[in-house]
C-alpha cells in the first residue's frame, strides 16, 4: 500500500473550491442574490432535466455515461465532502485498485475516479460539486435541493454509496502517526492480497458475518488471522461462526478492544502492531500484526431521503429484484446504497449501467403515454 498523492487530493479540493468561488463571482452583486432587501433567503437556481444522478463513484458515473450516450443530458451531483468523503466516494480513500478490469498494473483509487469523471463529462454530463441535502419524490417532476439549486427531474438515480464504519483510537487515522491505508483498512476483499499483508499476522475487528467472512478470506494471504471481539459471543450466523472457528489459521481474542495502533520496528511507517485491552480485566497487551481490518458494518448514505424511499432494516434502499427500481416509480438506485452484500467497484458500475437503462426505458414509457394523451 502507498500514500494517496497529496497533489491528487489538492486537485479535488481546488476543483470544488473553484466551483464555489466561480459561483460567487458570477453573481452581479450581493443585493441581486436575494429576493428582496428584507429577505434572508438567497435566490435558488432552478434546473430541469430528464435524469438527475446523485453520487460520485463508479455507479454514478457509469449511469451518467450510459444516460449521456442515450442523449438524456444528465445532471450529476457529486457532493462536496458528503459523509466526510471527497467527491469520488470510498475509492478516494483507497490506494492501489487491482481488481478493476482494464488496469493490469493497478491504479490509484483517486486516479480511477478522475477517469470516471472525465468520461462522464466527455459525453455531456453536467457535474455539480454540491451535496443534495433534500428531495421531494411526492409528485412529478421530482425535486432535489442543494444549498443553491433546485432540480426538477423526470427520473432520478440515487447512487450515494455506503461508508464503512471505522473505529477511532490512537494510530487509527490518516496523516502523521496514523496507519490508515498503511496497514489499516476497512475492506479485506479490496486490500487483503496486497504484498504488505502476505505471510504476515493480521487482525479483524468485528463479530458479525462480515467479520467471519473477511477473516476466512484473509487466511489465504496472512500467516495467521486474529478476530478481536469485544464480547464473549459472536452475533454472526452459526454457519459463519463454524467456518471461522474451525479454521486452524484463525484465533479469536474475546472480550477485547483495540486501544492503539503502533508502527513497525523498522521505522517504515507501516503498521507493526496493536495494543489490545481486555474489557473484563482491564489488562492491555501488545499484539504484533501487519494488518488490521475493520469489519463492523457499513452505513448507507440515505438519511437525506428522509423516508421517501423504502429502506431495509439497515437503511439500504430496497430495489425490485433484478432491477434498480425503488418503491417510487421513476426513482432508481445503484451501487452500494442498495447493495449490502458485494460492495465492490465493479458491481457498483454494473448496477449503474442497469439504472441508466431502467431510467431510459421509464422515460420512453412516460413519453409514449404523454403522446397518447395529446
Amino acid at each position: 500500500m502507498c500514500w494517496t498523492p497529496m497533489s491528487r487530493l489538492k486537485s479535488l479540493l481546488s476543483r470544488a473550491g473553484g466551483f464555489l468561488l466561480g459561483s460567487a463571482l458570477s453573481k452581479p452583486s450581493l443585493a441581486s442574490s436575494y429576493s428582496s432587501p428584507n429577505s434572508s433567503a438567497a435566490v435558488m437556481e432552478t434546473h430541469k432535466t430528464k435524469v438527475c444522478i446523485v453520487g460520485s463513484g463508479p455507479a454514478a458515473h457509469t449511469a451518467a455515461i450510459y444516460a449521456a450516450r442515450a442523449e438524456l443530458k444528465p445532471l450529476l451531483f457529486e457532493g462536496w465532502m458528503a459523509n466526510d468523503i471527497a467527491p469520488g466516494g470510498q475509492l478516494t480513500t483507497t490506494t492501489d485498485v487491482e481488481n478493476f478490469p482494464g488496469f493490469p498494473e493497478g491504479i490509484l483509487g483517486i486516479d480511477i475516479v478522475e477517469k470516471f469523471r472525465k468520461q462522464s463529462e466527455r459525453f455531456g454530463t453536467k457535474i455539480f460539486t454540491e451535496t443534495v441535502n433534500k428531495v421531494d419524490f411526492s409528485s412529478k417532476p421530482f425535486k432535489l435541493f442543494t444549498d443553491s439549486r433546485t432540480v426538477l427531474a423526470d427520473a432520478v438515480i440515487i447512487s450515494t454509496g455506503a461508508v464503512a464504519r471505522r473505529l477511532s483510537f490512537t494510530g487509527s487515522g490518516e496523516g502523521a502517526g496514523g496507519f490508515w491505508n498503511r496497514g489499516i483498512s476497512a475492506c479485506a476483499v479490496c486490500d487483503g492480497a496486497a504484498p504488505i499483508f502476505r505471510n504476515k499476522p493480521l487482525a479483524v475487528i468485528g463479530g458479525g458475518d462480515s467479520a467471519m467472512e473477511e477473516a476466512n478470506f484473509l487466511t489465504k494471504y496472512g500467516s495467521k488471522v486474529y478476530i478481536i471481539h469485544r464480547r464473549d459471543v459472536f452475533r454472526a450466523s452459526k454457519i459463519m461462526q463454524q467456518r471461522a472457528l474451525s479454521n486452524p489459521k484463525i484465533e479469536v481474542i474475546w472480550n477485547s478492544s483495540v486501544v492503539e495502533a503502533f508502527g513497525d520496528e523498522n521505522g517504515k511507517g507501516v503498521l507493526g502492531g496493536l495494543k489490545v485491552k481486555n474489557v473484563v480485566t482491564g489488562d492491555v497487551s501488545d499484539l504484533k500484526v501487519s494488518g488490521l481490518f475493520f469489519a463492523i458494518g457499513h452505513e448507507p448514505a440515505t438519511k437525506f431521503l428522509e423516508g421517501q424511499l423504502e429502506l431495509d432494516e439497515d437503511g439500504y434502499v430496497v430495489t425490485k429484484p433484478g432491477t434498480t427500481k425503488t418503491s417510487v416509480v421513476g426513482v432508481f438506485a445503484a451501487g452500494d446504497v442498495q447493495d449490502k452484500k458485494y460492495r465492490q467497484a465493479i458491481t457498483a458500475a454494473g448496477t449503474g449501467c442497469m439504472a441508466a437503462l431502467d431510467a431510459e426505458h421509464y422515460l420512453q414509457e412516460i413519453g409514449s403515454q404523454e403522446g397518447k394523451s395529446d
